[in-house]
């Protein structure tokens, strides 16, 4: 046949043909999973059968995309734009992947896998073909994009299945499985034609029936788990290096990305750690001592949860924790996950920006902009410095670094099949793991993160300074039954013996009060106008810019104003001056806040008005005033907002319950708060462990790993439009930074939309914006 078979449009005037292509990506396979690596990506699965995980992984390599060899596939890569003129349609009939599945289920392929005398497993070997690019959807679902189904009007589609490509790939399946012959394979699909109705019957069939079967056996599950990932892992390396080298250049770049030595508890001490001590000497002048807890945290096991107050120094425990790991494991890499993108940034300048810059990466959605900023305005851990990773290569350009600060989404939204954090499981299963501040998880966000603990084994820290006893109890009675659950630090026994940590947790801190809007905001106008620094944290935008404005008139000043609905670049400056402000002593400042201020912003109030909200909510908040102890207690003041929303009315119920049994004539602890936080705070269900990875079997679609917000889209303001799209043509990350989110109230008709404006952003009036204010 003459006919040639290109697996990719053409790419800087290079042809990667379909069976190079196939062979890269089993070449990138057996780079990618040898030695530590392999042995990590099996312990990470619960893998027993390496041998095993290989070769149905070699296979399904060579498998992946045998379906391109049809009619539209070639003229598509061939003509390009044209190919809709000539088909009178936009869309293949089918996804190249789907005609790899309905090939792996023809009956002639089903009897020469049969041949095998190594007990190759076809189900998982097609259900990881089939979702290798997350576009494969039951027919349960009732989507018109549902697996199977013709896009288009066609009825005809030849195939090229005796092509000499297609052929020589077959005949290396056979040699490395001990296949006997070849099959004879369909040369054309008809529409409605009993053969391959009885096909799609089967797969159906197979799915619904495999989904059964993996849900009973732990270790067919385990291996579908692993050859699945290490098929998406594989293919992105092949198709990554053909954008940027050649097929031979795959071994040596995986080799000097991958497989990088092994990390040591000396090489954590010295490059994350020490520079810190450093950094905190130089502000405070006191030479840095560890603390007793941090100091046992290197002989401590390596499933924890750390329950430690706001404050306290979890994070130097826990990289002193992960300096232990290496003796129980051999790791690559260490990753340091947060709840925001904003204390992700933090995190990495605090801490893995230390490190040389070719092994730290910052990983959010909008790292490139942080980066750029942080280029513009040195910090003596980040001077001289570029973080920034080979574009071409997305995710894969992550690999080669060792220390991360990242939002918990760029790595476990793997759990609901998200193509970028699948491509970074290789480093995944690599790393030592820290998981910060998950009392602010989501019912959902918490649940992927209990499927992550039960399915997968991996060193890791959960850290917070409170959580519920039923999470607690989630995390470790319960997924104990798995033998995966995490062990609480410190117990009981522990406390007794940890003298400082002790001592912080059961200093009184606060004096709280029960008020009222009209009291409260009299006192902050006292505190201020006395030289104090209150902190103001409120449950809505509106209400927060409505305070702020409010006091401002009143004072004549200007009111620090911190919210999440800013432009990007306008809530990285109001980020850093309230920061910066409560860092000035004997500096009167008064800053009015939502729940952003929650998670590990260092702020230090001497008075704090907040808002009725969830218990948990009300003690990060607390967590924000008196921080380090300096003063006597600071001054709580509780109020009724004038609505319930964004919190359910049982939770505020609670929380009045709560705060009736902690309000006294004398200032309260840490200790005591989480103490009462775990009498009243509400039984959630269980999660049951599943997430859409584990349970997927053939099918695969991309889910949010977050519940979506239906009140808030992401926009721009409407005078912004021209910069933004020049920014993107010039492919300049500050386009980020005219991002900013667009409640529904705010979105303006768009019928003169700019066709290059990205449909999913919505468009708001610059009137109604304000840079220190934002958008109201």
């Amino acid at each position: 046949m003459s006919q040639k078979l290109l697996a990719k449009s053409k790419f800087n005037d290079k042809e990667l043909t379909l069976e190079q292509h196939l062979q890269d990506t089993e070449t990138a396979c057996l780079a990618i999973f040898r030695g530590r690596i392999l042995d990590n990506w099996c312990r990470f699965f619960k893998v027993t059968d390496k041998d095993r995980f290989l070769l149905f992984l070699r296979i399904a390599c060579l498998f992946h995309d045998i379906g391109k060899a049809n009619l539209e596939f070639v003229q598509l890569v061939s003509e390009g734009k044209k190919f809709k003129q000539t088909f009178h349609h936009d869309k293949q009939t089918f996804r190249h992947e789907w005609i790899s599945a309905f090939i792996l289920h023809c009956p002639n392929l089903k009897e020469w896998f049969g041949t095998s005398n190594l007990g190759l497993d076809s189900e998982i070997i097609t259900a990881s073909v089939l979702g290798h690019h997350l576009q494969a959807t039951p027919k349960q679902q009732n989507r018109i994009d549902a697996f199977g189904k013709p896009r288009n009007m066609i009825k005809e589609l030849p195939l090229y299945l005796d092509h000499p490509q297609v052929i020589n790939t077959l005949q290396k399946i056979a040699t490395l499985a001990n296949l006997k012959g070849l099959p004879t394979l369909p040369q054309q699909w008809i529409d409605g034609e009993a053969f391959w109705e009885n096909i799609y019957n089967d797969i159906q069939d197979t799915a619904e029936d495999f989904e059964y079967e993996i849900s009973k056996n732990v270790q067919r599950q385990s291996l579908l788990l692993a050859v699945k990932g290490g098929l998406i892992a594989s293919d992105s390396v092949a198709s990554g290096i053909y954008r940027t080298q050649t097929s031979e250049a795959i071994e040596e770049w995986v080799n000097q990305t991958l497989h990088t030595s092994s990390i040591t508890a000396e090489e954590i001490e010295e490059k994350i750690l020490q520079p810190r001590y450093h950094q905190i000497e130089k502000k405070t002048g006191i030479p840095f001592q560890l603390k007793s807890f941090q100091q046992e945290a290197i002989n401590l096991t390596s499933r924890l949860l750390l329950l430690s107050a706001c404050g306290s120094g979890k994070t130097i425990f826990a990289y002193n924790w992960a300096k232990g790991v290496p003796n129980r494991y051999q790791i690559g890499r260490v990753i340091f996950l947060y709840p925001t993108r904003g204390t992700a940034t933090e995190g990495f300048k605090d801490y893995v920006s230390w490190a040389p810059e070719t092994e730290a990466s910052l990983l959010t959605g909008t790292a490139n902009y942080e980066l750029r900023g942080m280029t513009e305005n040195p910090t003596e851990s980040t001077k001289g410095k570029d973080f920034t990773t080979e574009e071409r290569l997305y995710a894969l350009g992550f690999w080669q670094k060792r220390f991360f600060s990242a939002t918990v989404d760029q790595f476990l939204s793997f759990l609901t099949h998200n193509y970028g954090a699948i491509c970074l499981l290789p480093i995944l299963a690599d790393s030592v793991v820290i998981i910060d501040e998950i009392h602010s998880f989501s019912r959902s966000m918490f649940d992927n993160l209990v499927s992550f603990l039960q399915h997968f084994d991996i060193p890791v820290l959960c850290m917070t300074a409170t959580l519920p006893t039923s999470r607690q109890e989630e995390l470790t009675r319960r997924l104990h039954e798995y033998k995966s659950g995490l062990e609480i630090y410190p117990s009981p026994n522990n406390r007794s013996q940890l003298e400082d940590l002790e001592k912080a947790e059961t200093l009184p801190r606060y004096q709280i009060n029960q008020s009222n809007f009209d009291e409260a905001k009299q006192k902050a106008i006292i505190a201020y106008q006395g030289g104090k620094r209150i902190l103001w944290v409120v449950n809505t935008v509106d209400r927060c810019r409505e305070i702020s404005t409010q006091l401002g008139e009143i004072l004549e000043t200007e009111i620090l104003t911190y919210h999440s609905r800013f432009r990007l670049n306008d809530r990285k400056k109001r980020h850093e001056e309230t920061v910066n402000a409560f860092q000035q002593e004997n500096t009167p400042i008064i800053a009015v806040t939502t729940q952003v201020c929650e998670m590990s912003l260092d702020l230090d109030a001497e008075v704090l008005i907040t808002e009725l909200a969830p218990i948990s909510a009300l003690v990060q908040r607390f967590g924000r005033s008196n921080r380090h102890g300096k003063f006597a207690h600071s001054e709580i003041l509780v109020y009724e907002p004038s609505k319930t929303l964004p919190y359910a009315k049982e939770e505020l119920e609670i929380s009045r319950q709560f705060l009736h049994d902690i309000v006294s004539s004398h200032p309260v602890s840490q200790r005591l708060l989480a103490d009462k936080l775990q009498e009243y705070s509400l039984r959630e269900r269980f999660s049951d462990g599943s997430s859409h990875f584990i349970t997927g079997g053939y099918w695969a679609t991309t889910q949010p790993f977050r519940e979506s917000d239906d009140y808030s889209f992401s926009g721009i303001l409407d005078k912004d439009i021209k910069e933004y799209l020049q920014l993107i043509e010039d492919k300049n990350p500050d386009a980020e930074g005219l991002i900013l989110p667009i409640t529904r109230k705010y979105i303006m008709d768009d019928l003169d939309r700019p066709a290059k404006l990205p449909k999913y952003l919505k468009i708001a009036s610059h009137e109604n914006y304000c840079e220190k204010r934002g958008l109201g």
